[in-house]
């Protein structure tokens, strides 16, 4: 066996000291005995010493002993951490090393002086072709190493962006307008607005924002601030430390501003949040670090962050509603979306594509509009707009098999819209001829639920308009719980 190196002080000052230095020597040999190879590496990276058993690995990493010892060891062993176990102090005890020589078991103990100082490292080859010897730990390895890839990827798409510029549909000049506005904000950092009524597309266009900005492979998250209880939007917003609460799960949670780390965080309905916690979002966004629920750690965070309302945040600001530094704070670059009756031209582009959309997602075939129909589909108030209009088109395809919807087919959908008798729609209802007597004929005929479902939705329709969409305020009027109107907010689609 190769002579080993001098790791110690040759003269011993005591028995005590001579016993650790046998000890020392002893494990040394021992080790040079049983491991499949070793090397010494000292304070500056540099081998100095290799057992025997070491040499038959040089060929394969195409180096001989003379022109091995004395290098730096990662100039000659691709992949090694001994660098770091003598840059930290921490020994790596079992690890997998995979370079042009093979596969290997290896562990790597730092060696220190009579100070403590780290003075070098002791690298082992446990094992070689540990693929045949350890066949059942490897193929666990291999498999955990593949779902953890699939989880990550998996992760990762379902935070991509789901829409881009092109998923806007218009070529109107107020849609040509909003995107030109949004193609020049996607560029920056700062935090931008988006304000219109409900269903205009304020989501859809924050997506398209984060896919066009440098961001675009980093996380999107979103969360609607309406639907989160208002006791748990701090936790949903900064996170919760270990043991923050009582209970059987004491594990930490991120917040969502820690999961947006690196891009970019939707807010929607953020007219919805609470004073107390508008607070706590103002100091994120001036100084981007967040406080954890039960720590006292602070994070600091890299996040843009867009906003959408449907509600008039300036007449919220005078009646101390919101808090005017924070609208300020997020009102840095506004993009206000039209409505659909302000672009009445794009009508037809949307009416096809959401066809497009209905059709992938259900199953169906196609359906084409007629130009009566698109005349009648112009000439609604569309309060809902575009999410409402969806809505209109879905309907209206489900209840029929024609593969050409005609004004008939939107009669019993559009129970406001006057609809002249077509006996070519199968499958649609068709208006009556008498509009006065023949109409109270067919609300007597019709199920009582349905008749009643029109009504809730009037009522729910009314109060958000005269609160302006306060679904608070709206829940108030309407004497119903908050809960309980989003449950039947999220039952029609057309009022969201």
């Amino acid at each position: 066996m190769a002579a080993t190196p001098e790791l110690l002080p040759p003269t011993l000052p005591s028995d005590a000291d001579g016993l650790l230095q046998l000890a020392a020597q002893s494990m040394f040999d021992v080790f040079a005995r049983t491991a499949q190879g070793m090397m010494v590496v000292d304070r500056a990276h540099r081998i100095v010493w290799i057992s025997e058993g070491y040499k038959r690995f040089l060929p394969a990493l195409g180096h001989s002993e003379s022109d091995f010892v004395g290098r730096r060891v990662e100039e000659v062993v691709p992949n090694t951490m001994m660098a770091q176990v003598i840059e930290t102090g921490q020994p790596i005890l079992v690890d997998l090393l995979t370079n042009q020589a093979g596969t290997f078991l290896v562990s790597r103990l730092p060696l220190r002086d009579a100070q403590g100082q780290v003075i070098g490292a002791l690298g082992l080859v446990l094992m070689d072709h540990p693929e045949t010897t350890m066949q059942p730990l490897m193929t666990k390895f291999s498999r955990l190493q593949r779902e953890l890839e699939d989880a990550r990827k998996q992760l990762a798409a379902q935070r991509r962006p789901k829409y881009t510029m092109a998923s806007f549909i218009g070529t109107s000049t107020a849609a040509l307008e909003v995107k030109r506005q949004a193609r020049r904000v996607a560029g920056t950092d700062s935090t931008v607005l988006l304000l219109g009524e409900t269903g205009t597309g304020k989501e859809l266009l924050a997506h398209a924002i984060h896919a066009a900005s440098p961001r675009a492979s980093r996380p999107f998250i979103g969360v609607n601030i309406a639907a989160v209880p208002e006791t748990l939007l701090e936790a949903e917003f900064f996170g919760v430390a270990p043991g923050a609460y009582t209970g059987a799960d004491r594990k930490a949670r991120d917040g969502k501003f820690k999961l947006a780390d690196g891009g970019t965080l939707f807010l929607d309905e953020i007219g919805d949040m609470p004073l107390a916690l508008q607070s706590k979002l103002l100091r994120v966004l001036q100084e981007q670090e967040v406080e954890p629920l039960g720590s006292n750690q602070v994070l600091k965070v890299d996040v843009r962050v867009i906003a959408a309302t449907s509600r008039d945040l300036a007449a919220m600001v005078a009646d101390g509603r919101f808090r005017a530094d924070l609208y300020y704070r997020l009102n840095v670059l506004p993009i206000r979306l039209p409505a659909l009756r302000e672009r009445l031209s794009d009508l037809e582009a949307l009416v096809d594509a959401l066809g497009d959309d209905i059709a992938r997602r259900s199953g169906m075939p196609h359906r084409s509009v007629s130009a009566e129909a698109l005349e009648l589909l112009a000439q609604q108030p569309w309060p809902g707009n575009i999410r409402e209009l969806r809505n209109v088109l879905e309907q209206a395809s489900l209840m029929t098999d024609d593969l050409h919807l005609t004004p008939a087919h939107f009669a019993t959908v559009l129970p406001g819209a006057l609809v002249e008798p077509d006996a070519t729609a199968s499958g649609a209802a068709v208006a009556p001829a008498s509009p006065s007597a023949a109409a109270t004929s067919e609300a007597a005929l019709r199920p009582l639920p349905e008749q009643v479902a029109e009504l809730e939705q009037s009522a729910i329709a009314a109060a958000l308009r005269a609160t302006g969409g306060n679904r608070v305020a709206t829940a108030r009027l309407l004497k119903i719980s908050r809960a309980a109107l989003y449950e039947k907010l999220a039952r029609y689609p057309g009022l969201r």
